[in-house]
């Protein structure tokens, strides 16, 4: 079990990274949003431990993972070297057979487990879909909170500086846990009421980045029928023969990924797979499950809907 060291951040470092508004009042689409610090904490105490289940480990000595309570709607677990599985499961009556894996984003220097963990699992229990959220292992970063505040502030300056950021270290380490992930979900399907045939991936920026790379080094194990790609980079890449239907949802405004240029979109399409493509005119990079009432606060119906539209549930 990790041992916690808890620190809180200020509103100028959420803002700095993820260029959005932090909301006072609780958003109505995810009446389970507002998380407590404790409550997070407890529920990551019944995670499931991936390590067993990973090919290959870095082996540390210290296994201390810095938590930030920054408020209800961002909570970060950071320097995680040890990763979890943690299942968030419909009522028997709702459930659809459907399972989703959500990878939360944070640079791969923190996990989201707030914005774009928990309150979207729950949201789709809520709808019938099992859902699991991946803590994955994460890079180093400073411990002390204010040498990190300073560390984010300056690595998230502006987007050409952070899109030169060397990620594949924590690209690698973040694959590798969900590919563990996924291997676990399939293992125990039965148990947990799922068809394995109905298996897809939800991952939000350093999320997304790593459900792509998941799709791009496919394994027979790990393989996933569906993929929600959340303000990801929208670079063109060579779609992998056996591509999945893909949704993509980005912000206009998007202070990360959004040039102008959709290469990703193209390069679905130029393969002949699925791909459905929503470009909000609003919503800044990060925006997850917080409402800002603006139309990308509908990604997540709309993501609902897509799913229905693929025949992956009735």
């Amino acid at each position: 079990m990790a041992k916690y060291s808890v620190a809180s951040l200020t509103s100028l470092t959420v803002i700095a990274l993820c260029g959005c508004q932090i909301l006072d009042r609780t958003p109505n689409r995810y009446p389970n949003s507002t998380i407590s610090f404790e409550s997070v904490i407890q529920a990551d105490d019944t995670a499931i431990p991936l390590t067993a289940h990973l090919d290959q480990v870095d082996t540390q000595d210290d296994d201390t993972e810095v938590w930030s309570d920054i408020g209800p709607n961002e909570i970060w677990a950071r320097n995680v070297i040890s990763p979890t599985l943690l299942p968030v499961l419909p009522n028997q009556r709702k459930a659809t057979g459907a399972a989703v894996l959500v990878i939360p984003g944070g640079g791969f220097q923190f996990v989201s487990l707030a914005n774009e963990g928990y309150p979207i699992a729950q949201w789709l229990a809520d709808n019938g879909i099992a859902a699991f959220v991946l803590k994955y292992r994460t890079m180093d970063t400073p411990t002390d909170e204010e040498k990190f505040s300073e560390y984010l502030s300056q690595m998230y300056e502006r987007r050409e500086e952070y899109n030169s950021i060397d990620r594949s270290e924590g690209l690698r380490f973040a694959t590798s846990d969900a590919r563990a992930a996924i291997e676990l979900i399939k293992s125990r399907s039965d148990e947990w009421n799922i068809d394995v045939a109905r298996i897809g991936v939800l991952g939000f920026s350093a999320g997304a980045m790593t459900t792509m790379n998941l799709l791009k080094s496919s394994n027979p194990t790990s393989d996933v029928q569906y993929a929600g790609y959340i303000y990801g980079p929208m670079d063109e890449i060579d779609v992998p023969k056996k591509a999945t239907p893909l949704f993509v949802a980005l912000a206009q405004d998007d202070e990360l990924f959004s040039s102008g240029e959709f290469g990703l979109i193209e390069s679905w399409i130029a393969a002949d797979y699925p791909v459905e493509f929503h470009l909000y005119n609003g919503g800044g990079h990060g925006f997850g499950s917080k409402e800002k009432g603006l139309t990308s606060d509908l990604w997540i119906e709309q993501f609902f809907a897509w799913l229905k539209s693929q025949n992956i549930i009735d």
